[in-house]
Formats: C-alpha cells, structure tokens, sequence
C-alpha cells in the first residue's frame, strides 16, 4: 500500500474504543451515508492498520484508520451542457451511447464533464441512484470504454433494473481488440475479481475475490491481435480487461493492464455494442445496438492492413 494514497489518517483513541470502523468514519463526515461508508470499507477505500476489514470491525486504541479518497456528493455534481447521444427514451429510462473519454459520474479527479454532468442538464427525472453522487446510473463502463448504458428515471426503475443485473438477465455485449492471437474460437474465464493488494488502482483475480465470469468468442484474427466478441455474465469493476489480461491476451491500448508499448492515446479498444433487458414496467424485452467508433473501425482496418 502506497501511503501517498491516503487522503485522510487517523490513529485511534480510548474514546472511540470498540466502536464499528463504519460508524467511526461515518461520525467524522456527516454528509455520508452510513451504507456509503460500508461500501467503501467493503472496496477498500478505508482501510485499517492496512488491511481490509469488515465494516462491523470494532477498532482499538492505536488503530490507524486511512481513508483512500471521498466521494463527491449530488450538491457538488452542477448540470452541464454536454451533448449526448441518447438512443431511447421513455418515462422510465433512457439508453444512452457514451463515448470513450467520458466518466460516467462525478468522483475525485473528475468532478465535471462527466455523464450525470450531462445528464442533469437534458433529463428533467432521474433516479436516486446507488449513492447521491450517482442519479440514475444502474451501471457503470469505464472511462476510455465507449458504448451503451442503462439510465433510470425513477427508482421505480431502478430498483427492477439493477435486479435484473444481480440476476444476471440483463444482456451486456462487448467487443475488443485485444494483443496476440486467440487460437480457441470461444471460451469462458471464471475467476474471482478484487482489488489488488499492491496497487490500490488496479483490480486482480484473487481467491477471495467477487465472482466474476467473462465468455468471450473470436470474430476475426489478425497478424499479432484478436477481434473478439464478450459477453458479461457478472460485472465486476475493470472485469473484462482484467480477465483478458489474466489469460495473457490483454486489450490493445489499456495503460492499467496491457503492454506499455501498445498504450494508445484513446485507452483500450473496448465498446459496449449491444444492452438488452425487459422494460421496468411494460416487461417487454428490449434490446439495443450500436456502431464502433471510427478510432475503433480504423484499429481494425489498420490491423488488417499490416
């Protein structure tokens, strides 16, 4: 652990002796939810004596507590007059195209230009959302990942959809450029998924891990890359481009996981190109999907070229 990281230290007295570590954080930063508090314990955003514990853990005199980084909560999030590519909506939800570049919501480092930036500005209603900095944001990708998501306008809906993906019916496809040539036509990666224990950004396979299984197919090969189609059964944070990495074929451009020497300018060549799902309230299936983007088209034709 790198103590850099650490925004906030604090070393345990008498007073605060055998109280719960979530309730100890929470009590020092009112404008946090207790349940917001547990989640970054359970990522790892607070840590103890450097270790992760749970959130009921009762801390002891000499205990040092360090916090990662807070998140920024909705007052901070401003409305923003970014354009966005909505491709439906309805009063219950929206599917929007993100492109690579944007962050999905507000958090330190990114407070603006993000998509809740945006869209607070064009949508009237929208969710609560997991946590106050999040409003309608069922699910995330990353932010050099393009492509569709899910936007909830009212809890209603996002209560039914974040459902649908802890039951795992929601259909999530991507498609990826990935380094090497993939000699199996298709296979599955099932391989547990948390946060690495030496590097506080990254994400790893780890025994003790959230489960986490990829399945992936072949599309095209080319001289040292793969064109590969992915299919989400779960969604852990970074999930593909961890598991990719695991089994030695990385994404082309990921500066977290991939080769140095293919790090590209716009990030890994990775694009959620279709989302399906049943519609909160009609129970219809509805399914969507998009084009590549034209770096991604040009990567591709770039590498049939060579």
């Amino acid at each position: 652990m790198r103590p850099n990281d650490f925004q906030y230290e604090w070393t345990v007295s008498s007073f605060d002796e055998l109280t719960r570590i979530d309730k100890f954080v929470s009590a020092g930063f009112e404008e946090f939810s207790r349940t917001l508090v547990q989640k970054m314990i359970s990522e790892e955003y607070i840590v103890c004596n450097h270790q992760k514990v749970k959130p009921n853990y009762q801390v002891k005199v000499g205990d040092l507590i360090q916090i990662e980084e807070l998140p920024i909560t909705l007052q901070d999030a401003l409305p923003e007059n970014i354009p966005l590519e909505i491709v439906y909506e309805d009063d219950d939800l929206l599917v929007v195209n993100k492109p690579s570049g944007m962050v999905v919501h507000p958090a330190p480092g990114h407070y603006t230009g993000t998509l809740v930036n945006a869209l607070l500005y064009h949508i009237d209603h929208l969710s609560s959302g997991s946590e106050e900095e999040r409003p309608g944001i069922v699910h995330r990708i990353d932010k050099d990942t393009s492509g569709l998501l899910m936007v909830a306008k009212n809890d209603f809906s996002h209560r039914a959809l974040s459902e649908e993906l802890k039951d795992k019916t929601t259909k999530r496809e991507y498609v990826a450029i990935v380094d090497g040539v993939i000699l199996n036509q298709m296979g599955s990666i099932n391989a547990p998924i948390g946060r690495s224990r030496t590097d506080r950004k990254k994400m790893t396979v780890v025994e003790d891990g959230k489960e986490a299984k990829t399945h992936f197919e072949v599309l095209e090969r080319f001289e040292k890359a793969t064109l590969v189609a992915c299919r989400l059964e779960t969604g852990r944070t970074h999930q593909i481009r961890v598991h990719m990495a695991y089994i030695n074929f990385p994404l082309l451009g990921d500066p977290v996981y991939g080769k140095t020497r293919h790090v590209a300018s716009t990030g890994q060549y990775l694009h959620a190109k279709s989302l399906g799902f049943t519609h909160p309230r009609t129970k219809k299936w509805m399914e969507f999907d998009s084009l590549l983007p034209d770096y991604f088209i040009q990567k591709i034709e770039e590498l049939r070229n060579r």
